[in-house]
């Protein structure tokens, strides 16, 4: 005896293959904690570019918070050290660009 249809025809059954894709990737997306993807690329351009931008504000904070707490953890005699005082320059020029990306991104 055939197995019974799913799909109506092989366009609905590509669908929910597709569906069952793009759901597959949100959820490692999720559980990576990475942010989601970016808005579809066929939006209008002043609202695809405010939401890039937003995604690269977040980006350069994810990265920035990163540091900073990875910097904090270290020893204080560490931290005078000339590694630390180069982390701590690439922080405070990450600052500067995070500043300057929320500024664009208004």
């Amino acid at each position: 005896m055939p197995t019974p249809r799913k799909h109506k025809d092989p366009a609905a059954r590509q669908a929910a293959w597709r569906a069952r894709q793009a759901e597959a990737r949100a959820r490692e997306r999720l559980e990576k904690g990475l942010p989601p993807a970016p808005p579809i690329p066929t939006m209008p351009g002043e609202a695809r570019w405010r939401a890039l931008l937003e995604l690269a504000v977040n980006a350069l904070q994810t990265a920035h918070d990163e540091m900073e707490e990875y910097a904090e953890d270290r020893t204080e005699a560490w931290q005078e050290s000339e590694r630390g005082e180069a982390l701590r320059e690439r922080i405070e020029a990450l600052e500067g660009v995070i500043a300057d990306a929320e500024e664009i991104a208004q």
